[in-house]
């Protein structure tokens, strides 16, 4: 007999630590924008972490086999969201990423496609269970995920863009990708990528900037250097301890670029210095186990690849973020899950761990 699935069985653990990861956010958004024109994103912050909230109880209840049943629609649906972002779309600082829906609110269908290709690699490869990986099975997944990744570098937006990779790479490895298929696969990545450079199609102004503010960004401090200078000043200011809230000179002197979204871990550790940061990384660290031992303890194959789907994403955007932030990645544009201020974010990250929360509570129906 099927147990009936109900919130006794909802991980509130994990919602425990995100919620706290959420409050942290609050409040350093305060902060941040204290002195500015922005300071009242903190508001805006908790309007769309309580939507968020809601909408993550609301998929919680709908059976996530479902979901995974009409991933192909909704996944042509993101698509067009996407194409409709390139003809409607609204240009901001450079790129065309956000779609107007007026009354000040913005959508940007980016965030929400990653959300879709978890549950399409979902049902990708639960059509192929018991049966080994063959290389039509390798193509149809980087299709799926190559199409949207096309769409969202013509915007052009290259973070986000990248972060439909660990998708992929989750999807596969799950799976059953063959070392040999791997070995193939990196040697032709390598090949194209090694022939695309030297025929003269590198990246883009812009990313060629960044790649080179990353390598050496005294060469130019007040243009294309400036933000990883500035962030890596701010978290050398911060010491041990930190300079306190709303202490930072760095972030309330207005010299971190956007300390309330990318940059806010550098604005956090300004503030709370390394033992802060390193009790963010601590937060992050426990909210992925949780997700993992999620993924172990789903009903089926389904629901193990949605679970370490979501957990990759997470995972890619904390580090690249983290990483950008002290100066060991480029500047990428990739918000910090659960911590950057933006709607698109928050409902994306709470949407997922929704649908992660939905397989938990049926973790013991067959």
């Amino acid at each position: 007999m099927h147990r009936f699935s109900s919130f006794r069985d909802f991980d509130w653990m994990l919602l425990s630590l995100v919620s706290l990861m959420s409050i942290i956010s609050v409040l350093e958004i305060k902060s941040a924008t204290l002195h500015t024109r922005f300071h009242d994103f903190d508001h805006k912050q908790i309007a769309f972490l309580l939507v968020g909230l809601l909408l993550m109880f609301l998929i919680a209840q709908i059976d996530y086999h479902r979901l995974v049943d009409i991933a192909p629609w909704a996944y042509g649906i993101g698509v067009l969201s996407l194409v409709a972002v390139k003809l409607v779309g609204t240009k901001v600082m450079g790129g065309k990423r956000w779609i107007n829906l007026g009354g000040g609110v913005h959508f940007q269908p980016s965030e929400w496609v990653k959300l879709i290709l978890v549950l399409a690699m979902a049902w990708l490869f639960w059509g192929l269970a018991g049966r080994q990986l063959r290389w039509i099975d390798i193509a149809k997944a980087i299709g799926i995920i190559g199409v949207p990744m096309v769409l969202v570098l013509k915007q052009p937006d290259l973070g986000t863009a990248l972060t439909y990779l660990p998708i992929l790479a989750m999807g596969l490895f799950l799976g059953g990708i063959r070392t040999k298929q791997t070995v193939v696969l990196l040697l032709l990545v390598a090949l194209v990528g090694g022939g695309a450079w030297l025929s003269g199609k590198r990246p883009k102004g812009y990313q060629m900037a960044r790649i080179n503010s990353y390598i050496n960004p005294d060469t130019d401090p007040r243009g294309t250097g400036y933000q990883i200078l500035q962030s890596k000043i701010a978290v050398g200011a911060g010491g041990l301890w930190g300079r306190g809230t709303n202490q930072g000179t760095q972030t309330q002197g207005d010299f971190l670029p956007i300390p309330y979204t990318d940059f806010i871990f550098a604005a956090f550790c300004e503030e709370h210095g390394f033992v802060g940061g390193m009790g963010i990384l601590l937060l992050y660290f426990l909210i992925l186990m949780r997700l993992i031992e999620n993924a172990q303890q789903a009903s089926d194959a389904p629901g193990t690849f949605i679970v370490m789907g979501v957990a990759a994403v997470l995972l890619f955007q904390i580090v690249v973020n983290v990483g950008m932030v002290v100066g060991l990645m480029p500047v990428t544009g990739i918000p910090l899950p659960l911590m950057s201020y933006g709607g698109s974010s928050i409902l994306f990250t709470f949407l997922a761990l929704g649908i992660v929360m939905n397989i938990r509570m049926r973790r013991f129906v067959n």
